[in-house]
């Protein structure tokens, strides 16, 4: 339920009227050239459209504009083949509504020593050009990107796809919708946060639903599509006997089946991004959604467990910005913690809420009992998730702004086994330790609820947050807490110059 198919980057080319017309030529040529290049690139994920060079503001502040009005533009990536004098560059960026990259590159790969002559400087004038373009980005406090390198080079073609990525989930995010079904978890704070502030910040929108808005739809699943889906169920994983057709309990799979195909027949039908449920609030269900809201985060929506709409956000824009690439995206919590000294790990998981897309096998399908929620036993999906290098991530209000927090970790293999938690599961070493980690996320006010991903990393988020004109927090291999909490108390004057 993710379609990127018709996002576009513009590609913007600076110059001016100096050089004259065989000049100019040369440089839309080299423009061209740079723009399909890019287009047909496999390692990007966009498209990345040419658009004629620019030569005055006028003609800047109309392809600025173009591109804030045109549905399929994400972003624009502008390139200073010449120099571009700046001030033509005023009204247009002013103007610009869409995420910018600044390209810093020059077509020729090489200086060709021993035939460069003033006629290939004056054509070739990257180097300053781009400078003085930088300096009025900076001048008017912009948020950009800046990639520097030859644009044939795969480092350059790498940030390009990072940002392009970051892109395509802040133009998703915008006007994009997420069903609160029930209310938040009672007296619960960092779940809670300012849904007004977030869609004039954010742009995405979140509106509260009555279980019973979902029941009714739950209700009107018709047989047949629920004997197809738990024929899906049997192809895709090992379903445990006692849920097979002849098993004592095939009746409460058929269950999960209604109630993922009503819950995703909701979404679809209120055209929502994502949603939240929570276990206080289960009238008119006979268990608390697992599989079903394990399969749909694998389809691409958000989620956030108990009410937690900022994390739903999250994990939406996260899995827009994971589209194709290895490893997968979900909705994840601290759990508990391996504290034996030099092997300290955190056991990631929640309920039954953790989506396929991280698992390092085939899951079971398999129903146990649930100690919350006052409901029949649920069904879920029961995995491993899969080793390697992974970050975790946390948006929350500050009262005066949204703070993105990430956390580098390293996903381990699960090596014991856990027979009495039938859940989906995580490992992780936080970055530097868990000591250093988990006391940094708690002095930053890190929520328990996050954004895992081993597909993407702290670079997309960064992208995303300069977009947004959020802030960011990393904790990394390289925290220290002393200078960390310093970073808080600049940051926090900072903003508070800002808002």
């Amino acid at each position: 339920m993710i379609n990127i198919d018709n996002f576009e980057i513009w590609f913007l080319t600076g110059s001016q009227n100096l050089y004259g017309q065989e000049t100019l030529d040369k440089v839309a040529d080299h423009s061209r050239q740079i723009a399909e290049a890019l287009d047909i690139n496999k390692n990007i994920l966009t498209k990345v459209v040419y658009k004629p060079v620019l030569k005055d503001a006028s003609n800047i502040l109309q392809v600025c504009r173009e591109a804030n009005q045109d549905q399929h533009c994400i972003g624009v990536i502008a390139w200073m083949h010449t120099f571009s004098p700046a001030k033509m560059w005023i009204a247009g960026l002013k103007a610009l509504q869409k995420p910018l990259l600044h390209l810093h590159t020059q077509f020729n790969q090489e200086i060709p020593w021993h035939d460069i002559d003033m006629d290939f400087m004056n054509l070739n004038q990257s180097a300053h050009g781009g400078r003085e373009f930088g300096f009025i980005n900076s001048r008017l406090r912009l948020n950009r990107k800046v990639v520097v390198g030859h644009w044939q080079d795969g480092d350059v073609h790498e940030q390009i796809d990072v940002w392009a990525r970051a892109a395509c989930a802040w133009h998703d995010m915008q006007a994009a919708k997420f069903a609160r079904i029930g209310d938040n978890m009672r007296e619960v704070a960092v779940t809670e946060g300012d849904k007004v502030e977030a869609q004039a910040k954010l742009g995405y929108s979140v509106n509260g639903y009555g279980l019973g808005d979902l029941v009714k739809v739950i209700n009107e699943v018709d047989d047949k599509e629920i004997d197809h889906l738990v024929q899906q169920y049997f192809n895709n994983y090992a379903v445990a006997p006692v849920l097979q057709k002849n098993g004592d309990r095939h009746d409460a799979l058929r269950e999960a089946a209604k109630i993922e195909l009503g819950l995703k027949a909701f979404l679809q039908e209120g055209g929502f991004a994502g949603f939240t449920d929570t276990f206080e609030n289960l009238h008119g269900l006979n268990q608390l959604p697992g599989i079903a809201v394990q399969r749909l985060m694998a389809q691409g929506y958000g989620f956030g467990a108990e009410g937690d709409w900022k994390t739903a956000a999250l994990v939406r824009a996260m899995k827009v910005m994971a589209i194709g690439k290895n490893g997968g995206t979900s909705f994840m919590e601290d759990y508990t913690y391996h504290l034996r000294p030099g092997a300290q790990k955190v056991l990631g998981a929640h309920m039954l809420e953790i989506c396929e897309s991280i698992a390092d096998a085939k899951p079971t399908c398999e129903i146990h009992s649930l100690s919350i929620g006052g409901k029949s036993d649920p069904v879920r999906l029961v995995f491993n998730a899969a080793p390697g290098a992974a970050i975790n991530a946390s948006i929350i209000d500050m009262g005066n702004r949204f703070r993105l927090l990430v956390n580098n970790v390293i996903s381990e293999k699960i090596a014991e086994d856990l027979p009495k938690l039938p859940v989906a599961r995580a490992l992780w070493t936080p970055q530097p330790s868990l000591s250093i980690g988990a006391a940094a996320w708690i002095y930053a006010g890190g929520a328990h609820h996050t954004g895992y991903s081993t597909a993407i990393g702290r670079q997309h988020l960064e992208d995303f947050a300069e977009m947004a004109d959020i802030e960011l927090v990393v904790i990394d291999d390289k925290t220290e807490l002393y200078q960390f909490k310093q970073q808080l108390r600049w940051n926090e004057q900072y903003y508070a110059t800002r808002y």
